[in-house]
């Protein structure tokens, strides 16, 4: 049973590329050790933490992750492609030993980060070395602050869409191109409150993919 706050995950295999573990990967120190001192000098202090991430999967549910304690907007580490953003929370991480270490949720924004996407139900997080451990291996994370939340995402934005759909033939373009973001919200608050357990990204792909449709109809 997993404890009360603590959200159960398991350990998948990643690109490799944060660890610079990947033999195809641009970058073989690592992206991680590249972008490091870079964090440093805007405040956070990563150098506890392993130079790679831990790939956690809470699938078939996707991480809902909220209010963040640091983001770096459009950093530029790299002269390969464009400045991504990263955003972090402090979380605390229990290996199946029962030993509890301070680690980061490390977040590349996906609408700045241009390869090696994460799956929805995959978070990656930096921590100090941990060893023993291997894919398939189950290890929870605590957020103090209740910021991280796991949903049915894939039903949830089926539902939004399904719902846009009935506002398609009888709405105005500005009703998906103009209103604010925080308008939207608060019309989903009134109309359809469940779909506000998505984070900002899924509303934003599920009203572009309703938008889409009140194009073409």
């Amino acid at each position: 049973m997993t404890p009360h706050g603590w959200i159960s995950t398991t350990l998948v295999d990643g690109y490799g590329v944060a660890s610079g573990k990947s033999t195809t990967s641009p970058y073989p120190k690592g992206t991680i050790a590249m972008q490091r001192p870079l964090f440093a000098q805007r405040g956070l202090d990563l150098s506890s933490c392993w130079p790679g991430t831990l790939n956690l999967s809470v699938a078939p549910l996707e991480l809902q992750l909220r209010d963040p304690d640091a983001t770096f907007p459009l950093l530029r580490w790299t002269d390969l492609h464009p400045p991504e953003t990263f955003s972090f929370w402090h979380i605390t991480l229990q290996s199946a030993a029962d030993r509890e270490v301070q680690a980061w949720i490390y977040h590349p924004h996906p609408e700045t980060k241009e390869r090696h996407q994460q799956h929805r139900s995959v978070v990656e997080v930096l921590a100090p070395k941990l060893r023993g451990i291997e894919p398939g291996n189950k290890l929870l994370i605590h957020d103090a602050r209740n910021r991280i939340g796991c949903v049915d995402g894939l039903r949830l934005r089926a539902q939004l869409l399904e719902f846009l759909k009935f506002r398609v033939l009888a709405a105005q373009d500005g009703f998906f191109v103009r209103a604010s973001f925080e308008e939207r919200r608060s019309w989903l608050r009134h109309h359809h409150p469940q779909a506000l357990m998505l984070d900002d990204s899924s509303l934003q792909s599920v009203w572009d993919r309703a938008h889409k449709l009140y194009i073409e109809s």
